[in-house]
């Protein structure tokens, strides 16, 4: 399995970065920052394709309120399956969540052959599936 690098410095033509953002898209720190400076983010809008990236908000509540921005992400990347996103640890920096918050919103991602998380959001929605199939059984 591929995993998202930590610092990502460099996408090839066939790849998006995509990050946390905030509704305004106000890109000044993390990922969103490295987002606008390199790949294409724009001042301003906060959702969605831009350039070589994509933002996915996180600042404006719950875990709750990001998961319809994480399944229209799902929606792109299946219509876009010969392009890979490599998803940053989105949220877990300035917006303050943890990484067992996030990563769940994400268990999708674990079964589609052409979106990258990091390993950190990987090892905890493994364990969550091997948690659940144990009480199953």
């Amino acid at each position: 399995m591929r995993y998202t690098p930590e610092f990502v410095t460099h996408l090839d033509k066939d790849e998006i970065f995509v990050f946390g953002s905030n509704l305004a898209g106000n890109h000044a720190g993390g990922a969103a920052l490295t987002a606008y400076k390199h790949f294409g983010a724009v001042m301003g809008q906060g959702v969605g394709l831009q350039g070589q990236s994509y933002a996915i908000p996180t600042m404006q509540g719950g875990v709750e309120t990001i998961k319809p921005y994480v399944d229209q992400f799902f929606e792109l990347a299946e219509e876009w399956d010969q392009t890979t996103f490599l998803v940053t640890r989105i949220g877990c920096g300035i917006a303050g969540f943890t990484d067992e918050e996030i990563a769940p919103l994400f268990d999708r991602a674990v079964d589609m052959y052409n979106v990258c998380l990091p390993e950190s959001f990987v090892k905890i929605i493994l364990a969550n599936r091997e948690k659940k199939a144990t009480r199953q059984s």
